[in-house]
């Protein structure tokens, strides 16, 4: 492995400015890692050798020219094959979109080239972001760098493993009930959901409108942030998009890796350290616990009662959603056609493209929220799932005027064996179990490492008021300043 691989988007930026090395260089080193590893980790769904390596040229010759480079240029990163990329493949895990090249870049997409960074390619996802183990993607499963027989988590799980196995410094993801955060924990990164509204949805395929939001992948508590200050901000071509600038969120990082949290307050869920979680995933939780009070900040029980409903709530919400979403996939104006012989009406040709397109994980759920939004059922499922979206919302309010920041496991439990959960959906769903309270409320949440369970890593969720992203990002600083990183096994 080269050493260039093994350092962090920071440095790597450091060096590309400081010409110490060349953003050519460091996108081969990357490319020379992938060829050796790919087979294995499975990472990725299509790699841009030559599209990255142009990017990197260009590069290079502007830093020759005396250009003013952004705080990233020249630094690697895969995108989550979510996100339009013009002229790049973008299938998001499914076979209704296999070889479709988009005609224009997502914002996220086009921020990253404005910024100098270097899209690898794209990475491995469960079929359009459903799914919490990358095994529900039509292109096979992502391998965990930790153990290889083993999910890197989902939908995200691409994006995360390709970051632990040293395929990339930096990813973007998208987290709709928890698919950054997730597999950031069950891999041992660095995974966080902005603020809803704080990063721009144009161009992300959508999933679930109310609730996708892109973020930052990385290794680092300090890159995470570095990525999340070039990607976020206001978007005219998102009706969501939050019109205010991005809190300082490097600043914050820069701040909480000094080690010092006096002052804050934090919040432990008293939800989510009960029953459900591994004992190990709660031996660590309690560690990192107890060294964020040595670091000065304030512990304290902070009950949640709705939180215990999200998963049910989230299950109605985002699947009615997607059932709405997903319509558009319909053989007729792009993606696959089954069918079209001549012989066929438009509604057989629709019938048949669908069956063969999409996978069964995205079957189940355009079924649930069909159900849940027909006539007669909407105000019993649908309805009744808002209203308790609403309670959640009531809980975090309450606790913020409390802490400053809420603390948890990020998920119940290590990395599980690949196809170990896949006959039993519900089990597969409780992957998520801490992580979708926040996108019900919309707020900002940041899972990093804080330890390990029978050598596989445990993450620590910190979740943050709205537009106060900046919070999470000082106590996740903080917790890596005495913590450290995680490194997995060699592959």
């Amino acid at each position: 492995m080269s050493d260039l691989t093994k350092l962090s988007a920071a440095e790597i930026a450091g060096l590309v400015a400081g010409g110490e090395t060349s953003a050519v260089e460091v996108t081969q080193a990357h490319l020379d890692r992938i060829a050796a590893v790919e087979d294995r980790v499975h990472a990725f769904l299509h790699v841009d050798t030559e599209g990255a390596l142009a990017a990197a040229r260009a590069l290079d010759e502007r830093r020759a020219a005396g250009a003013e480079l952004g705080p990233l240029a020249g630094v690697p990163v895969a995108v989550k094959d979510v996100l339009t990329t013009k002229g790049v493949p973008t299938t998001v895990g499914s076979k209704i979109l296999e070889g479709w090249r988009p005609p224009y870049d997502s914002t996220i997409v086009q921020r990253l080239r404005d910024a100098g960074t270097v899209m690898l390619g794209k990475t491995n996802m469960d079929e359009f972001a459903m799914g919490s183990s990358t095994e529900y993607s039509a292109y096979g499963p992502t391998h965990n760098p930790w153990d290889l027989s083993r999910i890197p988590g989902g939908s995200g799980g691409g994006s995360a493993a390709a970051l632990a196995a040293y395929e990339a410094p930096l990813a973007i993801g998208s987290d709709t009930g928890g698919s950054i955060r997730q597999p950031g924990a069950v891999t041992g990164t660095v995974g966080a959901k902005p603020t809803y509204g704080g990063t721009s949805r144009y161009g992300l395929v959508a999933f679930s409108s109310s609730l996708d939001t892109p973020g930052p992948c990385a290794r680092t508590v300090l890159d995470a942030a570095l990525l999340h200050q070039v990607i976020g901000g206001h978007d005219p071509r998102d009706s969501t998009s939050i019109p205010q600038p991005v809190p300082d969120v490097v600043g914050a990082a820069r701040l909480g890796a000094t080690g010092d949290l006096t002052g804050v307050k934090l919040g432990v869920v008293t939800e989510f350290t009960g029953e459900g979680a591994e004992p190990g995933v709660m031996a660590a939780f309690r560690e990192s616990v107890e060294a964020l009070a040595k670091l000065g900040a304030e512990i304290v029980e902070i009950s949640c009662p709705h939180f215990k409903y999200a998963l049910p709530a989230y299950y109605l919400i985002a699947p009615s959603e997607c059932s709405s979403n997903l319509a558009r996939f319909d053989g007729v104006r792009f993606g696959l056609r089954v069918g079209d012989d001549g012989n066929r009406s438009l509604e057989e040709v629709m019938s048949l493209t669908r069956e063969a397109g999409f996978g069964p994980e995205v079957k189940r759920r355009i079924m649930i929220g069909t159900y849940a939004l027909s006539s007669g059922y909407y105000d019993a499922y649908y309805g009744q799932a808002q209203k308790v979206r609403t309670l959640i919302t009531r809980d975090f309010t309450s606790a913020f005027e409390q802490v400053d920041a809420l603390i948890s496991p990020t998920t119940p439990f290590v990395a599980f064996p690949i196809g170990a959960r896949t006959a039993d959906p519900y089990q597969m769903y409780l992957a998520d179990l801490f992580t979708i309270p926040t996108n019900l409320y919309g707020g900002p949440a940041i899972s990093v490492p804080c330890g390990l369970s029978d050598g596989l890593p445990v993450g620590l969720q910190i979740m943050a008021p709205t537009m106060a992203d900046d919070r999470m990002y000082r106590v996740a600083a903080a917790l890596e300043s005495t913590v450290g990183t995680f490194t997995p096994p060699a592959l």
